[in-house]
Formats: structure tokens, C-alpha cells, sequence
């Protein structure tokens, strides 16, 4: 069975996106810009993609527009709209953590949950987040799109790893 892995980056001060949603300011400090971090090696483990249909949209139209980042991974959606499944994209309109619980099933290898802060927050809340990978960008955004939802309980986790390159500092923790 896979583990869901909430994979992000944010903010020094808890912030996925800007006001606007932007995401412009995701980099490091300048002093290794040629290592490309814990990115690939994640993405390596991989089976499935679940994110959000905001996400999705910032994705196809404005990161990476002209190819498909995640090669022919299974990507699910979670959308409201009446979308059209395409090849290794499925766009989900059911319970999220159903889903979740589905692709932890089927796959080996880690599901992705790749953004947003409402999917995020509605998996934090229902505990099914099994490891949190956070990559602190050195940057304070002061407002913005908040990771963190307000939780009805307390959250206790495991630090097993940390990493840090160009200025950026990877923060890996598992439910405990």
C-alpha cells in the first residue's frame, strides 16, 4: 500500500501562493542555483497525482502550458465541473478522501497530493495525510493562500528528514 505525501512548497510564514495566487516567488537565494533540489528524486516515487482543480488550471495555462509536467502518471482533478476524463487525467467530482483512500490501494509508490490548500486542508483535517514534505522557501509573504486550515485537533508528527539547497530547506515529517 502507498503512502499519501503531501508534497508543497510555501512561504517562511505558511503561505502556498500570494493574494493573487501567484506562485512567481517559489525560488531559492541564489547560492546554488544549478542543484535542483529534492524535486526529481520525489517525483521518482510517484504512482498517482491527486490536486485541485485550481492548481490544474495554473498548471495547463500558465506553468507549463505546452507539455504535461507529470509524463503518464494517473492525475486525478478534484473538480466540481463536468469535465471529460482524457489519457492518465481524471477529473474526480466524488469524496475526496475515498480517492485517497482508492489510490493508496492500488499503488506501491507514493500519491501525490500535489495542491491545493483546499485539498490540502480537507486531508489534513480528515487525517489522511500519512508524511508532509514541506519545502520552506526563503521568503515572508506577510498575506497570501495559507497551507495550514484550521484543524479541530492537534496534529502530532514525526520529523525524519531534512534536506537544504539554495536557500531552500525541505522539512519531511510522518504522522506519529
Amino acid at each position: 500500500m502507498g503512502k499519501s505525501v503531501l508534497y508543497l512548497t510555501m512561504s517562511v510564514d505558511g503561505y502556498l501562493a500570494d493574494e493573487q495566487g501567484g506562485v512567481d516567488w517559489l525560488v531559492g537565494d541564489g547560492s546554488e542555483p544549478d542543484t535542483p533540489g529534492s524535486y526529481p528524486a520525489f517525483l521518482e516515487t510517484v504512482d498517482a497525482i491527486v490536486m485541485g482543480w485550481t492548481t490544474y488550471h495554473q498548471l495547463v495555462t500558465e506553468l507549463s502550458p505546452d507539455s504535461w509536467p507529470y509524463g503518464d502518471r494517473p492525475c486525478y482533478v478534484v473538480t466540481h465541473r463536468q469535465e471529460a476524463d482524457q489519457e492518465n487525467m481524471f477529473f474526480w467530482n466524488g469524496e475526496l478522501t475515498v480517492l485517497v483512500d482508492k489510490l493508496k490501494a492500488e499503488h506501491e509508490g507514493n500519491v501525490w497530493i500535489c495542491g491545493g490548500a483546499s485539498v490540502a486542508g480537507q486531508l489534513l483535517k480528515e487525517g489522511r495525510i500519512d508524511q508532509l514534505w514541506l519545502s520552506i522557501i526563503p521568503t515572508v509573504l506577510g498575506k497570501g493562500v495559507r497551507l495550514f486550515p484550521e484543524l479541530l485537533q492537534e496534529l502530532p508528527l514525526k520529523l525524519v528528514s531534512t534536506e537544504h539547497w539554495n536557500g531552500i530547506v525541505d522539512l519531511v515529517y510522518e504522522k506519529r
